[in-house]
């Protein structure tokens, strides 16, 4: 009996789509030594950064309306306010809830090519060194679907450290992203709307989450000044990003 061409094609187009929620969208390393593929994105910027507000409260993370858009944004500007008291206390709550910066990169994992195109996030660490990477003669268009480049990422704690790194090596030999043309092919018009699988909030209801998170605190009267509830801070990006996943 010859192959079903038809039902090929919609095994293919449901391994490509798979991941279409947001628990399987995403990639993170883990420890170890791993091997990924950065799949070229249609505009020619395969790295994108945004911001993002974490721990407000039991809030999940949410892109930032100034810093994404250009918009007003109540915790933006309460933030400038608690560095303006240049108080030790204040200080520390304007670190927790300031915006901080993350890039995304849609990539192929070696050994799970079937799971598809997914999202790597990570900090500006990584993005310098990958853009010294794209930027070097030697290596060119690392993410090139035909003479393109493999990276080896070493991820983990160091002796000493306190957050895991991310050490990226590129394979010495250029290769193919993958065999099969029309999967490739599939695989590069595979794209992301961020504005979908990020919470995006609007600065009215920034305000109104803002609101609730203070109301929950209380005021010394002695002194006048307002006393912020603690909250343990997560002092780690990688941990206060899983909240928004």
């Amino acid at each position: 009996m010859a192959l079903d061409l038809n039902k090929m094609r919609k095994k293919q187009e449901a391994l490509l789509n798979r991941g279409g929620d947001k628990k399987n969208l995403f990639w993170k390393p883990q420890d170890g030594e791993q091997t990924i593929r950065i799949v070229p994105d249609a505009d020619g910027d395969p790295f994108r950064e945004f911001w993002f507000h974490y721990n407000l409260g039991d809030n999940p993370a949410f892109m930032s309306p100034k810093r994404n858009f250009g918009e007003d944004c109540p915790l933006d500007s309460f933030v400038r306010k608690l560095f303006n008291e240049k108080t030790d206390e204040s200080r520390e709550l304007a670190k927790k809830l300031m915006a901080k910066q993350r890039f995304f990169s849609p990539v192929i994992v070696r050994g799970e090519e079937d799971k598809g195109v997914r999202l790597w996030g990570y900090s500006k660490t990584v993005y310098e060194k990958l853009l010294a990477l794209v930027l070097n003669p030697d290596y060119g268009d690392i993410t090139d679907p035909d003479t393109g480049t493999d990276l080896v990422l070493r991820y983990g704690k160091k002796a000493g450290a306190m957050f895991p790194s991310t050490d990226i090596e590129p394979r010495r030999k250029t290769s193919v992203m993958v065999e099969d043309k029309d999967l490739s092919l599939e695989m590069l018009n595979k794209t992301f709307d961020y504005n979908e699988i990020f919470t995006r909030k609007t600065p009215q209801e920034v305000q109104e989450m803002l609101d609730s998170y203070l109301s929950g605190e209380s005021t010394d009267d002695s002194a006048g000044e307002l006393k912020y509830k603690a909250t343990e801070q997560q002092d780690s990006i990688d941990k206060a990003f899983k909240e928004l996943l």
